[in-house]
C-alpha cells in the first residue's frame, strides 16, 4: 500500500481564504469544511513559507517546505498532482482525512507537508492521506474521485 498526502496550508472553516482562492485549483475541501491549499505558487506559496518560518522551534522545523521547490525530497508530498478519475481512467487512490495527534513526535513534524494557518488556535493539524487502491508503478499518473472521501 502506498501513502502520500494532500499538502499545503490548513485553514479552519472560519478562517479567510479569499485572496488565496482566486483562480486556485489546488484547494481541497474536507468533510467538515477545513480547507487545504496545496498551490505551490503565488500568494499560497508565500503564506505557506511564512507559516513554516513562524512555527520553527529552534533548529526544528514544524513542516516540510521542499514541495515548494523543483526538487521534492519528501515522498509524502505529491498530493497536489492527483487528477480526477474518469470513465477512461479509474481511480487508483482515495482520500482518508487524518488529524495529527498532539503526542506526535516533534522531531518528525519536519516531514509533514502541511502547516496550520492559525498560530494561536489549538485545532489539530489536518492531513489528508492518499491511500493506494492497488499497486501503483513508479511514474504512473495518480487518479482519485474528487468527491469521494473515506470517513
Amino acid at each position: 500500500m502506498s501513502l502520500s498526502c494532500i499538502l499545503g496550508t490548513v485553514y479552519q472553516k472560519y478562517e479567510p481564504i479569499f485572496f488565496q482562492s482566486i483562480g486556485n485549483p489546488f484547494i481541497f475541501r474536507c468533510l467538515d469544511g477545513v480547507l487545504i491549499d496545496g498551490n505551490d505558487k503565488g500568494i499560497s506559496k508565500v503564506v505557506y513559507r511564512s507559516c513554516n518560518g513562524r512555527d520553527q522551534l529552534g533548529p526544528l522545523k514544524m513542516s516540510d517546505s521542499t514541495w515548494l521547490t523543483s526538487e521534492i525530497h519528501n515522498p509524502l508530498a505529491v498530493g497536489q498532482y492527483v487528477n480526477n478519475c474518469s470513465n477512461d481512467r479509474a481511480a487508483n487512490v482515495c482520500y482518508q482525512e487524518f488529524d495529527v495527534p498532539a503526542v506526535f513526535p516533534i522531531e518528525l513534524k519536519q516531514y509533514l507537508p502541511n502547516i496550520a494557518y492559525s498560530y494561536d488556535k489549538q485545532s489539530p493539524l489536518r492531513c489528508v492521506i492518499l491511500v493506494a487502491l492497488r499497486d501503483i508503478k513508479q511514474g504512473e499518473e495518480l487518479f482519485s474521485n474528487y468527491y469521494t472521501i473515506v470517513s
